[in-house]
C-alpha cells in the first residue's frame, strides 16, 4: 500500500519524530510507512487520518493489482 505520509508531513513542517509524538509510535514507524515497509494497522491508520485532517482515502493509496 502506498502513501502520502511523508508528502502531508511536510507540508506541515513536522519532523518525523514530531508525528511520531502525535500518533504515539516511534520515530522508526513513521520511517517505516513512509518507505512504503509497513502497512498500518486500521486504528493506526484512522489516527493518522485524523491527525492531517484527511480522510483515509487521501492519504492511503491502494493498488488494486496487488
Amino acid at each position: 500500500m502506498n502513501n502520502r505520509i511523508q508528502e502531508v508531513r511536510a507540508r506541515k513542517n513536522w519532523s518525523q519524530m514530531e508525528l511520531a509524538a502525535r500518533l504515539d509510535v516511534s520515530r522508526q514507524t513513521i520511517n517505516a510507512l513512509e518507505r512504503g515497509r509497513y502497512d498500518p494497522s486500521l486504528p493506526l491508520a484512522f489516527k493518522i487520518a485524523r491527525v492531517f485532517d484527511l480522510t483515509i482515502e487521501e492519504i492511503f493509496i491502494v493498488d488494486a493489482l496487488s
